[in-house]
């Protein structure tokens, strides 16, 4: 929910940027929010301040609170090379698991808080305060923990442009995000209830259509003015101008279990907003979809995941939300392999297709008679990478 500041470990460096614009290629970063659950139990604890106390002091540019004490961020550096992210997040799954294991927990990469326990408190900033004081509990639980995607654009009025073009591929996307099937100890019929719970927010939702960036900030401006949130870093449309880097941001997703996971997300995002760059610029106009065929889409996505049906925004029909993801893929295919992704995302979707998303792994533990707790130690061990056989 924070508002991030371009710290010297995820500013572009001009190296990067002059690499980017001489080779006409895009950079994409990743930030991540975790959970924090007790070493033992599988509750989440309250311990953010004391896993920040033992990271490693050259995690401290890219690590953040977030809302609740049970949760804690992380933030990639920009990237060009899809390798080079790739074992950036596994650095940090790593070192921010390792720092919270000295401090007594566990981080696990999930979108809600799978097992019963008392509802979080804040962090202690002004500015949460400030937050819950206007919004009152629209977070009840243990924390949300979403991912959030940077890919670089070359100017906001383009951006604006790519935002109106990104509408109709979210849900899909938000579809292969879904891994908080579990609340509170028992499973919700929902593939993402994070995204259920998100939309309690005010100004949750997918962006509407833009005229212009003039356009963009004006609505900006006169949501601050409706107090509907307190500055443009509580924007939390499920793509958005980034209000710290010179990118766009599609921050629609669950965090996911595994670094992999996170990696086949960013590729596909980057893929598509150079296919849609593309667009921009030979002037082909995006599509209008009615905001709440948008809206039911999402709903889908969130119930559903990728294991069941989603909307074809051209027909305006039901279709398996895997087609639609492989559609996706078949159309930015280009940009994966200019972008040198292409095998890498082949595998991954390959994966993916094979084992299904956050949400369906956790499942397929309970259906081996598994418990909540299983499920929290399957979590546990994907986060950080370590071999564990896959629940299927």
């Amino acid at each position: 929910m924070t508002m991030g500041t371009a710290t010297e470990g995820t500013a572009i460096t001009p190296e990067l940027a002059a690499k980017a614009e001489r080779d006409d290629l895009l950079t994409l970063g990743v930030e991540e929010e975790y959970l924090l659950a007790d070493a033992v139990e599988p509750r989440a604890a309250e311990a953010v301040d004391a896993v920040f106390a033992e990271l490693p002091e050259h995690l401290r540019n890219v690590v953040q609170h977030e809302y609740h004490r049970t949760q804690i961020e992380v933030a990639s550096p920009p990237q060009l090379e899809l390798d080079d992210l790739a074992a950036s997040l596994r650095e940090l799954r790593s070192e921010v698991g390792a720092a919270a294991e000295r401090a007594g927990a566990r981080l696990i990469a999930v979108g809600t808080g799978p097992a019963a326990g008392p509802n979080a408190r804040i962090v202690d900033k002004p500015r949460y305060h400030l937050m819950r004081e206007r919004f009152g509990d629209l977070s009840p639980g243990q924390g949300m923990c979403g991912t959030h995607v940077h890919v670089s654009i070359p100017d906001p009025e383009t951006g604006v442009q790519i935002l109106n073009h990104l509408r109709p591929w979210l849900p899909v996307l938000q579809a292969a995000t879904a891994n908080s099937p579990l609340f509170a100890g028992h499973d919700t019929g929902y593939a993402s209830w994070r995204s259920m719970m998100w939309e309690r927010w005010p100004t949750v939702g997918p962006a509407p259509y833009l005229q212009s960036h003039e356009h963009y900030l004006t609505l900006v401006a006169d949501l601050e003015a409706s107090g509907a949130m307190l500055d443009e870093g509580m924007l939390y449309w499920y793509a958005r101008l980034s209000a710290s880097y010179p990118t766009v941001e599609i921050r629609m997703g669950d965090v996911m279990p595994s670094a992999d996971d996170a990696v086949l997300l960013a590729a596909l995002a980057r893929a598509l907003v150079a296919t849609l760059l593309r667009e921009v610029r030979s002037g082909v106009q995006a599509p209008d979809v009615a905001h709440p065929l948008l809206m039911a889409a999402h709903w889908r996505a969130a119930h559903d995941g990728l294991e069941g049906l989603n909307i074809d925004m051209a027909t305006r029909e039901p279709r398996p939300a895997w087609r639609l993801l492989r559609q996706l893929f078949d159309y930015v295919r280009p940009e994966l392999e200019r972008h040198g992704d292409l095998a890498r995302v082949t595998l991954l979707m390959g994966r993916l297709r094979e084992h299904g998303t956050g949400a369906a792994r956790q499942r397929a533990v309970l259906a081996r008679g598994g418990s909540v707790g299983e499920v929290v130690d399957w979590l546990a061990r994907t986060t950080r990478g370590q071999d564990a056989p896959e629940p299927i």
